[in-house]
């Protein structure tokens, strides 16, 4: 170069200069911004004009991969190299060059090689580095709010530090603390002065200190470590022992090491709680048997829940559930089924429930309930379903026993009832012979009898056959009423004459327990319902044998009437032993007895009471019964006046 150029170039290659024929070329500045190119190179490389501050990889791709990396750009050897422009397959051959000025500032000058190319170019040598000037004085003029841009300041930074939630400390390569920010003494509640005086690893839980202790003697000691970033949670104590959690990165620089650290206390225990539901979730699941599942539509796979893949008898880590895998388990008879409800569900848009069995894969059957809910999107449009599946094997099966069970009582109790039946009808006929003959001798028909004792054993034949005859009656109407065959003949019933027949054809049993009859309750009520003769007569004569029955010596047994507006309701009063309370509800059932101390010395099929209920209700009525040992039994008829209308 000559001595008058105004700015002198220092070329790194002595030997390379621009040629005085006007060839291809640019050049570039350390960043690899183009800041100046020439008309060949603009018609070469098909760009308007470096105003865009193209970047050189823009244009040129190196032959060598390695020469196309940032990093690589400013370590590019001066010399001969191979380039593809803007993606061309042809090779050209540009020769690079690095100049640098006397202000610091360096440039790559890019040639395109030829027959031009020269040796001696300092005639052209002002010219052209005035032309690099100005475009790097303009590309800089343009550039001015980025290349100028002011640079923050210690204040600036200290202001941001100030500011951030980030705990910042800066320790010595044995973890001791050298300084601390804001943030750190107002979360942990130490001081300026106390938290340098202690250790990083002082702060950390027992658990968590082993790993902190291996990653600051790795950051101190481990070259390999030295310029990494090593992240760490751990439980970390405030000065109070307040247990909190912090994320910590950790850098070690300059024999000093940084360590940045974000409280994420409210976030583990969101995940804390997040999991003891999780948990909670899946034990009531496993409780309940009952999984969820999601399936978005489009998609093959299906997400299941871990209770789901034990109902379906699969292992988690090696069964992957889709809508093929579920087909192969779900019972060829069902399948079909299945299908169809699911795709009803997307056609309708609706909630669904069905019912259908699995086939697992040892072979045993299960019963599966479905119910399934429709995911919509933001248009109301379904993309999935989700819901439950339970399995209900052990219910299935337990209702299936019940009605065989239920099946197998009702056949038994309608055989009971039938053997009874027929029973009752085989004993009442030599029954009857044996009371009528009984009579005969007791009357002497065909003749007088001489020896009492024969007229006492004929009342005792006449009594026994009697009282027989009577408990057979008793189960041949307790077997109609259960078998539903006992029918009413309604007709239009005086309340008082029905109460005066039966009270009449219990007297001489009352005269003979010396219990007092009272009708003077009833004198005046003269009311008429509609009702069965034959069955009203019968619930009033069982009523009043019971109560004289349980009546001692002495004792009073006597009927009230109230009539009602929707009911007439008739109550029988005694002064008898009474029933124990946890007794009442036992006294109406078929063959049931109050079994106390009194009871035992007194015959009966424990009938009665319950053949008087059923007879009631047939007539769409109730019976109450209101009891007190030792002082007597209040029972109650409601009858309505005309059951056809209730």
């Amino acid at each position: 170069m000559s001595a008058q150029n105004k700015i002198n170039f220092h070329s790194e290659n002595p030997s390379f200069v621009l040629p005085q024929t006007e060839l291809a070329r640019c050049a570039i500045d350390e960043t690899g911004i183009i800041v100046y190119a020439n008309d060949a190179f603009l018609q070469l490389t098909d760009i308007e004009n470096t105003q865009n501050s193209s970047h050189i990889f823009d244009l040129f791709t190196f032959s060598d991969e390695l020469m196309n990396e940032n990093d690589a750009f400013n370590a590019l050897p001066s010399g001969e190299h191979d380039v593809h422009i803007k993606g061309n397959p042809i090779i050209s051959e540009f020769y690079f060059d690095w100049l640098s000025t006397p202000d610091g500032r360096k440039y790559l000058i890019a040639s395109a090689t030829g027959e031009a190319l020269e040796t001696n170019y300092d005639s052209d040598i002002d010219n052209l580095l005035g032309r690099i000037h100005d475009s790097t004085s303009r590309i800089h003029s343009n550039a001015v709010p980025i290349q100028q841009k002011e640079q923050p300041t210690e204040h600036d930074l200290e202001v941001f530090v100030k500011m951030s939630h980030d705990i910042m400390l800066i320790c010595d390569e044995q973890g001791q603390i050298i300084t601390a920010n804001t943030t750190f003494i107002e979360t942990f509640g130490y001081d300026e002065q106390t938290c340098t005086r202690i250790n990083f690893l002082d702060l950390l839980c027992e658990e968590d200190k082993h790993l902190a202790h291996h990653s600051i003697q790795s950051l101190s000691r481990d070259p390999d470590y030295k310029a990494q970033t090593i992240d760490l949670e751990a439980r970390t104590y405030t000065r109070k022992g307040e247990e909190r959690w912090v994320e910590w990165r950790k850098k070690c620089e300059g024999g000093k090491i940084y360590a940045a650290g974000r409280d994420i206390t409210d976030i583990k225990k969101q995940e804390q709680n997040l999991n003891r539901r999780q948990r909670q979730l899946s034990e009531a699941e496993a409780i309940g048997r009952m999984g969820h599942w999601h399936w978005l539509i489009g998609e093959d796979n299906i997400s299941w829940s871990e209770e789901i893949y034990r109902i379906f008898g699969v292992d988690q880590t090696h069964f992957t559930p889709n809508l093929n895998t579920l087909t192969d388990l779900i019972h060829k008879r069902d399948l079909g089924r299945v299908v169809q409800v699911f795709q009803r569900a997307i056609i309708e848009e609706k909630n669904y429930d069905m019912e259908f069995r699995i086939l697992r894969p040892g072979g045993d059957v299960r019963y599966i309930m479905c119910e399934g809910r429709c995911e919509k999107d933001d248009e109301g449009e379904v993309i999935a379903l989700y819901g439950i599946m339970q399995d209900m094997t052990e219910r299935m099966l337990y209702e299936e026993e019940l009605r065989q069970a239920k099946d197998a009582s009702e056949q038994a109790y309608a055989a009971k009832s039938q053997f009874l039946a027929n029973m009752s009808h085989e004993l009442r006929t030599p029954l009857n012979a044996v009371i009528g003959f009984s009579e005969m001798i007791e009357s002497q028909m065909l003749g007088p009898i001489f020896n009492e004792k024969y007229l006492e054993y004929a009342g005792s034949i006449k009594e026994s056959g009697q009282h027989l005859l009577d408990l057979i009656s008793d189960i041949l109407d307790m077997s109609k009423i259960e078998a539903g065959k006992h029918t009413l003949d309604l007709e239009e019933v005086n309340i008082k004459d029905i109460i005066q027949r039966t009270t009449h054809m219990v007297q001489t049993r009352a005269q003979e327990g010396q219990v007092q009859l009272r009708m003077s309750d009833i004198e005046n009520s003269d009311i008429s319902i509609t009702a069965d003769r034959r069955a009203l007569t019968q619930i009033f004569l069982n009523l009043l044998s019971n109560a004289i029955k349980f009546t001692p010596p002495h004792g009073s047994v006597w009927f009230e009437c109230y009539p009602r507006d929707e009911h007439l309701s008739i109550r029988l009063c005694d002064t008898g032993i009474g029933i124990p309370p946890n007794k009442l509800a036992a006294v109406l059932k078929p063959f049931e007895q109050a079994s106390s101390h009194y009871t035992r010395d007194h015959e009966g099929t424990g009938l009665g009471l319950s053949i008087t209920k059923e007879l009631i209700e047939l007539h769409g009525g109730t019976l109450l019964i209101d009891s007190t040992v030792d002082i007597g039994t209040n029972v109650t008829v409601r009858l309505p006046y005309n059951p056809q209308k209730d």
